[in-house]
C-alpha cells in the first residue's frame, strides 16, 4: 500500500472527511431552512455511492453511526421520566401503527407478484419505526416535551418491542415453525428487559451515581460523573441488544433512568453527552445518506419503491394517527404524531439486512427497503418544520 492511500485509509483522514461533511450537512440545512438531520442526511447522498463516491458504508463507518445513535438517545432519555412514557394510549397508537403497515407492505408486495416470503418481510420492514430521527427534530424544534411529543417518543419505544416480535413472527413464519411459545418468550425478554431495567436504574444506577457524586473523587474530577453516565448508556445498550432489542431503546432508557437524579456535577455529565451525541450523531446521520446507492435501482423496480414509499409513509400516519385522534388528540397534532412515526431509519434496514442475508428477500428488494427507509426519514422532518411551527 503506497503512502497516500494508508493516508486516506488513516482514521484521522476519515474522520476529518466525515465531520466535514457534518459541516456541509449543517450548511445545507441552513441554506434550505430545514433541519440538521435533513441537511446531514442530504450530505451524505451527495459524499456517498449515489453521486461523488467520496465516502462508502465501511464498518468504520457503520460503528462509529452505531456509536452517534446510541450517545443522541441516550441524551434525548435525560430529557423524559418513566411515567412521561408509560401510558397505555401510547401502547394503543404503537399497536395498531405495527398492525397497519405490516398489513399494508405485504398486501402490496402481493398485487406486486413478489412470494409469500418476500411480502412477509416487506411487510414486517414497515413496521418499524427510528426513534432517533424524529427525537432529535423534536428537541431541535422545543417540542419534546409538548403532549404531543410525549406521545410520539412513548409510542416509538414501544413500537421497538412490538416490531421485534414482528420480526420473530415473521422468520417463523417463512420457515414454517411459528411458535406461540417462542413469540411469547422473545415478548417477554423484552419487557423484561424495560421493566427491570427501569427498576434497576432507579434502585441502583441512579443512587450509585448520587454516591458517587458526594465523593471527593468527583469533587476533584467532575469529569468522572461523565464517565460514568456513559459507561451505564453503553451497559444498558448492550443489555438491550443482547435480548433482541436495538441498542438505542437501552440507551433511551439509561437516560431515562438518569433524568431525575440530582447531582452537584449534573451539568458535566449532561454537557459532555450533548457534545459528544453532536459529533457522533453527525456520523450516525451520514451514514443513513451513504446507504443509499441510486445505481441498484432498475427501471422496472422504481414503481414498486415509489408505490412501497406512498404505502409506507400512509400507512404510519393512518396507523398512528388515527388512534391518537380516537383517544382525544386534536387533528393536527394526530396527524403530527403520525408523521413523527413515518421515519424507518436505520429500524427497517436492519430487518432488509436481516432478510437479506437470510436469503429470504434478493439483492434489488433490500434496495428498494433502503431507499423506502431514506426517503420516509427526510420526509418528516421536512412536514414538521414548517407545518407545527405554530403548534402548541
Amino acid at each position: 500500500m503506497s503512502s497516500e492511500q494508508t493516508i486516506l485509509s488513516s482514521v484521522e483522514f476519515q474522520m476529518s472527511l466525515l465531520l466535514f461533511v457534518a459541516l456541509a450537512g449543517y450548511l445545507i440545512a441552513y441554506r434550505i431552512n430545514q433541519s440538521a438531520v435533513v441537511g446531514i442526511i442530504l450530505a451524505g447522498i451527495v459524499v456517498g455511492p449515489s453521486l461523488l463516491g467520496l465516502v462508502t458504508y465501511t464498518d468504520f463507518v457503520s460503528s462509529l453511526g452505531h456509536l452517534g445513535a446510541t450517545v443522541l438517545l441516550f441524551t434525548i432519555g435525560l430529557e423524559f421520566r418513566i411515567k412521561d412514557i408509560s401510558n397505555i394510549k401510547y401502547f394503543i397508537i404503537a399497536l395498531v401503527g405495527i398492525v397497519v403497515p405490516w398489513a399494508g407492505g405485504f398486501a402490496l408486495a402481493g398485487a406486486f407478484g413478489f412470494p409469500y416470503r418476500t411480502s412477509v418481510f416487506i411487510g414486517t420492514a414497515l413496521t418499524a419505526t427510528s426513534i432517533a430521527i424524529t427525537a432529535n427534530v423534536l428537541r431541535e424544534m422545543g417540542k419534546l416535551q409538548t403532549e404531543t411529543g410525549r406521545a410520539i417518543i412513548g409510542a416509538a419505544v414501544i413500537d421497538d418491542v412490538l416490531a421485534l416480535l414482528a420480526l420473530t413472527v415473521a422468520e417463523e413464519l417463512v420457515s414454517g415453525s411459528l411458535s406461540p411459545g417462542l413469540v411469547l418468550v422473545a415478548g417477554g425478554k423484552a419487557v423484561g428487559f424495560l421493566v427491570v431495567g427501569a427498576l434497576a436504574g432507579w434502585l441502583v444506577l441512579g443512587k450509585a451515581m448520587t454516591g458517587m457524586d458526594r465523593t471527593r473523587l468527583a469533587q476533584r474530577f467532575p469529569e468522572s460523573i461523565f464517565i460514568f453516565a456513559m459507561m451505564a448508556a453503553f451497559l444498558y445498550a448492550m443489555a438491550a441488544e443482547l435480548v433482541g432489542l436495538s441498542a438505542i431503546v437501552g440507551a433511551f432508557l439509561a437516560g431515562v433512568s438518569l433524568a431525575g437524579v440530582k447531582l452537584r456535577h449534573g451539568h458535566v455529565f449532561k454537557e459532555g453527552a450533548e457534545y459528544l451525541q453532536i459529533i457522533f450523531a453527525s456520523i450516525f446521520f451520514i451514514s443513513l445518506g451513504v446507504l443509499l446507492d441510486f445505481h441498484v435501482i432498475t427501471p422496472d423496480l422504481l414503481l414498486f419503491v415509489a408505490v412501497l414509499t406512498v404505502v409506507a409513509g400512509l400507512t404510519k400516519i393512518v396507523g398512528c394517527g388515527l388512534p391518537a385522534r380516537l383517544l382525544g388528540t386534536g387533528t393536527k397534532d394526530s396527524l403530527v404524531v403520525g408523521l413523527g412515526m413515518m421515519p424507518r431509519g436505520e429500524v427497517a434496514m436492519i430487518v432488509a439486512l436481516i432478510g437479506l442475508t437470510q436469503n429470504l428477500i434478493p439483492q434489488s428488494i433490500y434496495a428498494a427497503l433502503v431507499l423506502m427507509s431514506l426517503v420516509t426519514t427526510i420526509i418528516p422532518p421536512l412536514i414538521l418544520r414548517n407545518w407545527w411551527k405554530g403548534g402548541k
